[in-house]
């Protein structure tokens, strides 16, 4: 399963976007990518996913941010080209507001495998979500990030929540694809590992067990990719575009830098740290609920602060480094967003208590993705 470890050029990025195709006419989700990937035949950039309303955009590697961004933006520019011709517009949440069909799945070997295994389940997780590259040099670089990143999963939740509605119902939550997701074997808080060996002897037994057959088989909310020389982090909602997508992939950039820099330093800094995992858990979950106005449990004693909190210090503690990386740009955007409570999920729900209706949630959501496409 893994016969090597391919290194990357560290702090290298790439980004992967899971865009909802929607019917123009009803603004309900439609299955659109087998017409769709007809234009793409051999691209290794533009892909179909395991539900057939969803379409896959993934970066090349990028030496920063911005040549994610440029790259990424090409190509939605061409892919809304040919969404146009098919009556499809894209849209970018982590959920559909009122859709209730059940998933269609994507008739190929591999997605056809999981079907088999996933029964029902595979059929309600019509999500959509952010996936975030950092490439590593070492193997245990990868599982040293891939450990150091984990307690930050419930900070990139409330970042990027965009998911409050789902089947027509408000969910009471600011993330809800989490929860749908949960039920499902392989998903939400990975366990911890102390060494590259002790990820290989996990990932060999589960193998010999017939749990999964490789490494793209495990959909932690952030996994190493031993080939691809990368940690992958996962836990992101979908965003409504494409520059608020490479925000968070700045600020995933700068903390890693920032982690790596202070590996050898890494219990001495305020900022969060690894804990037992049904405190890891909670945090997902309160995260998901409430966003940066949860409590987050930050030591083994259950004593909290607000997510707030840790947001203020994450920002300003990785702030040099994203002025090194020349990142900074982007991390003053995403800073700007959250101080003007101008997240995804918020207005989300502006956009519903002004209309009154889920049919103009994703009018609005299309709206500022083609905004941005122009």
């Amino acid at each position: 399963m893994i016969d090597e470890f391919i290194p990357s050029e560290p702090l290298t990025v790439g980004v992967e976007l899971e865009l909802q195709l929607i019917d123009k006419k009803s603004a309900e989700l439609v299955n659109g990518i087998e017409p769709l990937i007809d234009f793409y035949p051999d691209s290794p950039y533009i892909k179909p996913e395991f539900i057939q309303n969803t379409v896959e955009l993934a970066s090349r590697v990028g030496d920063n941010v911005a040549d994610v961004h440029e790259h990424l933006l090409l190509l939605a520019k061409n892919l809304k080209a040919h969404c146009n011709q098919l009556g499809i517009n894209l849209c970018g949440a982590g959920t559909h507001p009122f859709d209730e069909q059940l998933g269609l799945f994507t008739p190929l070997p591999r997605y056809l495998a999981l079907a088999k295994e996933a029964g029902l389940l595979g059929h309600m997780q019509v999500t959509f979500a952010t996936h975030v590259h950092i490439g590593v040099q070492t193997r245990d670089d990868a599982i040293y990030l891939f450990r150091a990143l984990k307690p930050y999963l419930p900070l990139f939740l409330a970042l990027s929540a965009n998911s409050p509605y789902w089947r027509g119902y408000d969910t009471g939550f600011v993330a809800y694809r989490h929860r749908i997701l949960a039920a499902s074997r392989n998903y939400s808080i990975p366990p911890s590992f102390e060494s590259w060996a002790q990820f290989c002897e996990f990932l060999e037994a589960s193998q010999r067990a017939g749990i999964l057959e490789s490494i793209r088989d495990i959909h932690w909310e952030i996994r190493p990719r031993p080939h691809l020389g990368t940690v992958e982090l996962r836990v992101m909602d979908a965003q409504s575009t494409i520059d608020e997508a490479m925000q968070l992939a700045a600020l995933t950039r700068s903390l890693a830098a920032c982690l790596l820099d202070q590996q050898d330093k890494i219990n001495d800094i305020f900022l969060p740290h690894a804990l037992p995992w049904w405190i890891e858990h909670d945090n997902h979950y309160a995260a998901s609920h409430t966003g940066l106005d949860a409590s987050y449990v930050y030591n083994r004693q259950g004593d909290v602060r607000s997510l707030w909190s840790v947001w203020k210090d994450v920002a300003e503690t990785v702030q040099p480094y994203a002025e090194s990386l020349g990142e900074i740009t982007y991390l003053q955007r995403l800073c700007a967003r959250v101080n003007e409570k101008h997240l995804p999920f918020m207005r989300q729900r502006a956009c519903y208590e002004k209309f009154g209706n889920m049919n103009s949630i994703v009018t609005e959501l299309v709206a500022e993705l083609d905004a941005e496409l122009a």
